[in-house]
């Protein structure tokens, strides 16, 4: 029995295709990881760019640090699989963020 490999989206770079054909399973599923991480990021910067460039700006939540911006959100990410909360803001082009916590604390 033979089995066919998976074929691409059509809209994928030939090179990207290319370098995903050559990697290994390991580095597949890390690449898939990264690429969905990756993903959130820029969705969330979207997201961040569009709401600075709304005229009325939704209120966070009132606990927000002195050195954090009112008009901040808080996002989550992953790091060495352990989520974390950060505040997360818009400063002219780049994007900031001030650590706030872990997501779940057993303590």
């Amino acid at each position: 029995m033979s089995y066919e490999p998976p074929t691409p989206p059509a809209n994928l770079p030939t090179e990207v295709v290319n370098a995903l054909n050559e990697s290994t399973p390991d580095h597949l599923r890390e690449v898939a990881t990264y690429a969905e991480v990756l993903a959130e990021h820029k969705e969330r910067e979207a997201r961040l760019e569009e709401s600075a460039d709304q005229e009325e700006v939704k209120e966070g939540p009132d606990d927000h640090p002195d050195d954090v911006p009112t008009k901040a959100t808080i996002t989550i990410k992953e790091i060495n699989d352990n989520r974390y909360y950060y505040w997360q803001w818009r400063d002219g082009e780049k994007v900031k963020s001030k650590y706030k916590g872990p997501v779940n604390s057993d303590g």
